[in-house]
C-alpha cells in the first residue's frame, strides 16, 4: 500500500537533487516522513511493519467517533463505562455517577491519553466491542490495512498492530477535522473534578488543570517546544515502547513524522527523534524524491474525478502500485481548554471543500493552529 518501496524493509530515500543526508541517530524500528497535503512520502523506515501502536491509536479512536455527538452533549458516568480499564492505564481523572461534557471527555483523550475517558465514549457508543468495530470499519476505509484493533484505547492486546504508515493516515484523516485539530493541538486545559460537599450540604466542583503529554507541544525539562508543531498524539506500553505521530508547519510546508519505538537511550527519546526527522524533512522537502505515497481512502478513491481532472486545492501527485504489509515483531467552550496552542500561519492553510480527497490532488489542511490560547 502506497507504492512498492514502502513495502521493502529498511531505510527507503531518493536524495537526488540536493537533499541532505538523513540523520545518522534515528534508532526507532519504524518511521515515516510525508508532506500532509500532497501525500508524497519523503523517507520511510520498515513503514509497514507490524507493530504495537500503544496510545496513537487513540488518533483512529478519534477520527472514528469525534462526529458523533455535540461537544456540548452530556453524560453521567455509570460504573459499568469504566469495566475493562487495562492495569497501569494512563487516567485523566473521570469519576463515577459524575456528569461531563463529550468536550471534557475529547480533552481527557487527547490531552491525557485518558483510557478512562476513551471507556465512557465507547459506551456512549454502545460498548467497547462495537467500538473496535467500528474503528476496524473505518481502519479499512482509510485502507490502513496493517491495523487490527483490539483496544479501543491503545492498551496491549493480543494481535493489536499498527504501523508507521497506518498511523500516519489516521492523523492525516483526523486532521481534516476542527475538532481534532483544536483537540490535538491544546497545551493545557481545564478538566471538572469531583463533586464534594461541605458541613452545611453545599455542593462544590472545583476544575483541576491538565497539560498535554505530547512533548513538542508541551516542552520538558531536556525539550523545548518544536517550532510549527500542532499535535497529534503519543503512546507508550510495554509491548510497543514509545510510538509517535506529530504535524508540523514551516515556510508553508506541512509535514507529518512518525516513530515507533525508538531505543530508551534517553529521556524523551521518541520525541528527539521526530524532532530530528522533521528538520530533515523540511530541509528535504522539494528536493527529496518521493518513495512512495499516503492513499486516499476508498470511498474518495472510487468517486474522484480521473488523474488529468482539476480541482480547487491544486497541486499534483504521484499512483503507485500498493504492495501487502510486511510483518513485523501507540475548541472553546465551557470548561475546555486554555492554552491551545498560536496559529500557525494563518491562512497558509486553505479548506479543501468539503473535506474531500481528490485524485493527484493536494489535501490541504485548514487552519492548522499551534498553541493559540483559549478563553
Amino acid at each position: 500500500m502506497g507504492g512498492a518501496r514502502l513495502g521493502k524493509p529498511g531505510t527507503q530515500v531518493d536524495l537526488a537533487g540536493g537533499a541532505p543526508v538523513l540523520p545518522k541517530d534515528i534508532t526507532a524500528r519504524s518511521w515515516i516522513v510525508a508532506d500532509a497535503e500532497s501525500g508524497d512520502v519523503l523517507a520511510a523506515h520498515n513503514a509497514h511493519w507490524r507493530l504495537a501502536p500503544a496510545s496513537t491509536l487513540k488518533m483512529l479512536f478519534a477520527d472514528t467517533l469525534l462526529p458523533k455527538w455535540p461537544k456540548t452533549t452530556e453524560h453521567k458516568v455509570a460504573v459499568s463505562d469504566l469495566a475493562g480499564i487495562g492495569a497501569g492505564s494512563s487516567l485523566v481523572g473521570v469519576k463515577e455517577e459524575e456528569t461531563y461534557t463529550v468536550h471534557d471527555l475529547w480533552l481527557g483523550v487527547f490531552l491525557r491519553s485518558g483510557n478512562d475517558a476513551v471507556h465512557v465514549l465507547s459506551a456512549m457508543n454502545g460498548g467497547v466491542d462495537k467500538t473496535v468495530a467500528d474503528m476496524n470499519e473505518h481502519a479499512e476505509e482509510l485502507q490502513a490495512l496493517d491495523t487490527n484493533v483490539v483496544s479501543p484505547d491503545g492498551y496491549d492486546a493480543p494481535h493489536q498492530v499498527s504501523s508507521a504508515y497506518d498511523l500516519t493516515l489516521f492523523a492525516r484523516s483526523g486532521l481534516q477535522k476542527k475538532d481534532f485539530r483544536e483537540y490535538a493541538s491544546t497545551v493545557r486545559a481545564k478538566f471538572p473534578g469531583q463533586t464534594e460537599k461541605d458541613k452545611k450540604g453545599k455542593t462544590t466542583r472545583k476544575p483541576f488543570e491538565i497539560q498535554n503529554t505530547n512533548r513538542l507541544l508541551s516542552g520538558d525539562s531536556d525539550m523545548d517546544v518544536y517550532p510549527g508543531i500542532a499535535g497529534v498524539k503519543n503512546g507508550n506500553t510495554t509491548n510497543a515502547g514509545a510510538t509517535f505521530t506529530g504535524v508540523a508547519e514551516r515556510n508553508g510546508k506541512v509535514l507529518l513524522v512518525t516513530v515507533m519505538n525508538p531505543a530508551k537511550d534517553e529521556h524523551n527519546e521518541v520525541y528527539k527523534e521526530t524532532a530530528r526527522l522533521f528538520d530533515w524533512g523540511f530541509a528535504a522537502a522539494g528536493k527529496a524524491r518521493p518513495v512512495g505515497e499516503l492513499v486516499r481512502p476508498r470511498s474518495a478513491a472510487q468517486a474522484s474525478p480521473g488523474p488529468d481532472a482539476s480541482g480547487e486545492a491544486g497541486g499534483t501527485g504521484k499512483g503507485s502500485a500498493g504492495t501487502g504489509p510486511v510483518a513485523g515483531a501507540t475548541a472553546s467552550d465551557g470548561s475546555g481548554g486554555v492554552g491551545i496552542a498560536a496559529g500557525v500561519a494563518a491562512g497558509v492553510l486553505v479548506l479543501l471543500a468539503g473535506g474531500a480527497f481528490l485524485v493527484n490532488r493536494k489535501w490541504p489542511l485548514p487552519d492548522l493552529v499551534r498553541r493559540r490560547t483559549r478563553p
